[in-house]
């Protein structure tokens, strides 16, 4: 057979559509792992990102990388997907004439058949994992988008939101619960549209309910979250269901009631504080997860500080932040300029995480002495790479319990992945956990 490597940058969205590519064309190809070292590969695809600024950099980067492997030899043929390609499909070929093809974001069919295979519909809910002996898989329920978030490219990169029917999300669970799966992180550009355009009714929370009847599941993430009409139902679901994760992934990207309006994103602050509330007291002990965005042109000195206060109130158990990027062909990059020097976004990212930091620190320290179930994702030097229902694969911290080399022959600690313990926390840094086993 010949040979077949995936290269996939970007978020999990990617890494999903990566693995059902790979299960339509797999009879035909010889799959080698990402990463794995070969002298030449017949096919290489790349699956790229075209969000912000930096993930456009990188995707460019490893394209001319991937050019320059087979201008030497040790590509045979090379083929681009994803959102770059989709987001810049008239002007891609010309600029890098190397690659052979390049295919869009939101059909995967053109470029199985492009491989010399046939597009099996029927088989669309199947994958080929590529994260080895994880326990968890991201589980993406829609595509696209139908907000209108003022910076945002997602809408026109990957088009209208698009939900995938319940019948084949559970059959996706169950084939990845008859691989090993445990815990299930749900994706979507926004999970809380889900259902709308099908069933024209948000319907998370009764897919949470279908999910978590799948034999080999034990936790369900939910990720991606818009703030704006946000389905309670599922605050509900989560209150009394044991398998969905006390965790909530929501980014709200600001509070200022200026900035808020300028990005179209339908909230004000007093709802956000609101919605912040009500989470808390449905649902208590939720874990929140929470992006922010600095530097957009509606930011002021004013409205930052106003964004400090809120953190300084709200106390986001987790919190990412990125600064402002104008983005080409969104409402943004026609109707406010990009008015924040590079240094002061910069100054005001590095403010803002300077106090996520205390945040997040005494957060971990608070659970010192507690006892929590935590499943094994891994083991590395002598050491179990866990998490609690509170911490997020890939994006969290881990809980860290070290054992003794005797205790374990190396078999048996491998035996351990994918397995459920109840351990103590015992230390804490603004990141990480260390336990024992109980």
């Amino acid at each position: 057979m010949p040979s077949l490597q995936v290269i996939t940058l970007g978020c999990s969205k990617n890494t999903v559509d990566t693995e059902h590519l790979l299960f339509q064309v797999q009879g035909s190809y010889e799959l080698v792992p990402e990463g794995e070292a070969r002298e030449r590969v017949d096919v290489l695809l790349v699956n790229t990102c075209g969000f912000i600024g930096d993930a456009k950099e990188q995707s460019i980067q490893v394209i001319l990388e991937a050019a320059a492997r087979k201008k030497a030899g040790a590509v045979g043929k090379l083929l681009v997907f994803g959102c770059l390609s989709e987001r810049y499909a008239s002007e891609l070929p010309e600029l890098i004439p190397e690659v052979d093809g390049w295919f869009g974001a939101r059909d995967l069919a053109p470029l199985v058949k492009a491989l010399g295979c046939r597009p099996d519909r029927s088989q669309e809910h199947r994958r080929v994992r590529t994260e080895g002996r994880r326990p968890y898989a991201f589980l993406k329920i829609s595509e696209g988008c139908d907000r209108r978030c003022s910076y945002c490219a997602i809408p026109f990169i990957r088009g209208p939101h698009r939900s995938v029917p319940m019948e084949v999300l559970v059959r996706e669970a169950e084939a990845l619960a008859a691989t090993g799966v445990k815990e299930l992180v749900i994706i979507a550009q926004d999970t809380t549209f889900y259902g709308l355009d099908l069933y024209k009714k948000r319907c998370l929370a009764e897919l949470l309910r279908r999910l978590s009847a799948v034999e080999g599941i034990e936790w369900l993430r939910i990720h991606y979250s818009y703030p704006a009409d946000f389905p309670e139902d599922v605050l509900d679901e989560m209150a009394r269901n044991p398998k969905v994760c006390r965790y909530m992934d929501i980014p709200l990207q600001h509070v200022s009631d200026v900035v808020l309006d300028k990005m179209h994103r339908g909230v004000d602050g007093a709802w956000t504080r609101e919605l912040i509330r009500r989470m808390r007291e449905r649902v208590p002990g939720v874990v929140l997860r929470t992006t922010l965005i600095v530097g957009h042109p509606g930011e002021g000195a004013k409205e930052f500080k106003e964004l400090l206060q809120f953190v300084q109130e709200s106390r986001f158990q987790r919190l990412g932040a990125f600064t402002y990027s104008e983005e080409e062909g969104t409402f943004d990059a026609s109707h406010f300029p990009d008015t924040v020097r590079p240094s002061v976004k910069k100054q005001r990212l590095d403010a803002l995480m300077e106090l996520q930091r205390g945040i997040s620190l005494a957060y971990n320290q608070s659970r010192i002495g507690s006892e929590v179930r935590v499943l094994v994702d891994d083991v590395a030097e002598g050491t179990l790479v866990c998490r609690s229902e509170f911490e997020s694969p890939e994006v969290d911290g881990e809980i860290l319990v070290p054992y003794l080399a005797e205790a374990f022959s190396g078999a048996a600690a491998e035996s351990l992945v994918g397995q459920f313990l109840t351990v103590r926390i015992t230390a804490a840094d603004e990141y990480d956990l260390t336990a024992q086993v109980i």
